[in-house]
């Protein structure tokens, strides 16, 4: 196959057609500047989830009696010290606004009730309005770095092969983080894969927390082609409750205060007990059930649920359990970047949304997260526009396009004996088994032994190109992706020493008030102790006052 392919030329590129990378590239477009998206599938959300009827609304700033200084305090509260002081007040700050800016699309006012699908309608809607290019099925495989300064990006069309090289001033990453690393994930198959990670760590960047991954209890366990959909956390509030193989309400013995109503990590926590201790379903779940509830209720306050669920496994939940289980949902951690621009260390590479690391530290507020990507869209779209305003010329490196061409050839010519699919396979049952919801250190270290041999045999790797497209050159460069993050969680969970947050050891169960850093990580230089700006005086006065067991989740 020749490799002569297309060369395209913008002032900023935004690799990602999600929620995060729209609302960037609708910041640059609308700011007169030219812009190009790319995204090996078609634009909208990165998780699948099922709801209770609406996303809870406070996932919204409509809380008049919660001032923007309240807002970062519980923010900063939840994130069990980890979170960028600077970052959260950004955002707290400024999420009225990134919210009411959204009220001019009409298809968002007519979906607000379902914020996050409305959100992502109305910002497609948008882009389409802007004419912003879409390179709906490019594959990104390099970023293309000369000494330290972006200038574009270099990729292959996922159903013919042909190649792309676009030159940008700027690039912002918006491709989500790694949760597809593990076996049960709310992300849909090709997301979330860890290709922001890689992308940034080739070129340069660094990344922070990444051991740090949210897990929601509520995910179904069948049929295949949903496993890992999440069922809201609203079931709770409606009383549903979980029960084990033998009938048990298993919470009476994990809090028995507030059992099913506790803190969501600590819900999957003990789902995950329960399984591990042999008292899980067949299909490795436990039971979510609502039987005991009057019927209306549950058709009043879970209709979206009812429906879905007689859709997708013919469970009226009305009468029947189903089954659910811990589910990776979240990458809390990320792409190292600065709090006031989101920029990273390689000069013209940004990164926004869950590609990037700051905001949540050790856990993410349900509601915090689409305002992070609205905030954040629309500073780092700027910040982009204003750095390709202020380059006096045009970072160019034949030799660096060559590189990245050099490696598609090299891979499709590779005629080894060693299954990719396999080997994602692989990589998925390790991360669940030494890095999932409870980790300690004999299975990190065991963990990391098992990549290394992973990463051995990937020298042995075939890639076939089929009839039906490219899809198996894809997988190879997915698998490099999860290999990468792989080996910072494990290696940056293997560092922390503590349980904090979403990240919890068997063997060190308590917080260690010296581990208040974050991790940051790199190939060459491993794992270092980045400290946590301080909190301004006023806004740790309002934390005092706060509670996290009696703070809701959203």
């Amino acid at each position: 196959m020749s490799s002569v392919g297309h060369q395209l030329a913008t002032s900023v590129l935004v690799v990602g057609t999600g929620a995060s990378g729209l609302r960037a590239a609708i910041e640059v477009a609308e700011a007169g500047v030219s812009v190009i998206a790319a995204g090996k599938s078609v634009a909208g959300g990165a998780h699948s989830a099922i709801t209770s009827g609406a996303v809870k609304t406070a996932s919204v700033p409509a809380r008049p009696s919660t001032t923007w200084e309240q807002r970062a305090a519980r923010m900063l509260l939840k994130s069990h010290s980890l979170a960028d002081t600077h970052a959260v007040l950004n955002v707290a700050r400024n999420c009225p606004k990134a919210f009411h800016d959204m009220e001019n699309y009409p298809s968002f006012l007519l979906h607000r009730g379902h914020f996050e699908s409305g959100m992502h309608r109305a910002l497609r809607e948008r882009a389409d309005q802007l004419a912003i290019p879409m390179l709906s099925r490019l594959y990104v495989t390099r970023l293309l770095v000369d000494d330290g300064v972006i200038f574009g990006a270099y990729g292959f069309d996922l159903v013919d092969g042909s190649r792309y090289t676009v030159h940008a001033d700027a690039v912002i990453l918006a491709m989500g983080g790694h949760t597809r690393l593990w076996q049960r994930t709310s992300s849909r198959r090709g997301e979330n894969t860890g290709d922001s990670f890689r992308l940034a760590v080739d070129a340069g960047a660094r990344l922070r927390d990444a051991e740090m991954v949210q897990f929601c209890p509520y995910g179904l366990v069948e049929p295949e082609n949903a496993a890992g959909t999440l069922v809201s956390d609203a079931v709770g509030d409606a009383g549903g409750i979980l029960l084990n193989n033998l009938g048990e309400r298993f919470m009476r013995r994990y809090d028995p205060e507030r059992m099913e109503l506790t803190h969501p990590e600590k819900v999957a926590l003990a789902s995950h007990a329960e399984i591990k201790e042999g008292r899980g379903t067949r299909g490795g779940g436990v039971w979510l059930d609502l039987s005991h509830l009057p019927r209306e209720t549950v058709l009043t306050r879970l209709p979206g649920l009812h429906q879905a669920l007689i859709d997708l496994q013919m469970v009226d939940i009305t009468r029947d359990p189903v089954e659910v289980a811990p589910t990776a949902h979240y990458s809390l951690g990320g792409v190292w970047v600065r709090p006031e621009d989101h920029s990273t260390d390689v000069s013209g590479l940004f990164a926004t949304g869950e590609t990037a690391s700051g905001l949540h530290g050790g856990y993410g507020l349900e509601g915090d997260l689409p305002l992070e990507l609205l905030v954040y869209g629309q500073i780092v779209g700027q910040a982009a526009v204003d750095y390709s305003a202020g380059l006096t010329g045009q970072q160019r490196s034949k030799g660096a396009v060559r590189a990245a061409e050099a490696d598609v050839n090299r891979l499709l010519s590779a005629d080894g004996d060693q299954n990719v699919r396999a080997m994602q396979r692989s990589v998925r049952r390790l991360m669940t088994e030494r890095a999932g919801v409870l980790r300690h250190e004999a299975g990190l270290i065991a963990g990391l032994a098992e990549l290394d041999e992973i990463e051995s045999r990937m020298e042995g790797i075939g890639v076939h190109v089929e009839i039906s497209g490219f899809q198996d050159l894809a997988y190879v460069f997915n698998l490099r992706s999860a290999v990468l993050s792989a080996r910072a969680t494990l290696e940056s969970a293997l560092e922390r020493r503590e349980t904090r947050g979403c990240h919890t050891r068997s063997d060190y169960p308590n917080v260690d008030p010296e581990l208040k850093v974050n991790m940051v990580w790199s190939p060459t230089a491993g794992v270092s102790r980045e400290p946590v700006a301080p909190i301004p005086a006023d806004i740790a006065k309002l934390m005092s006052g706060m509670s996290a067991d009696n703070m809701p989740t959203e």
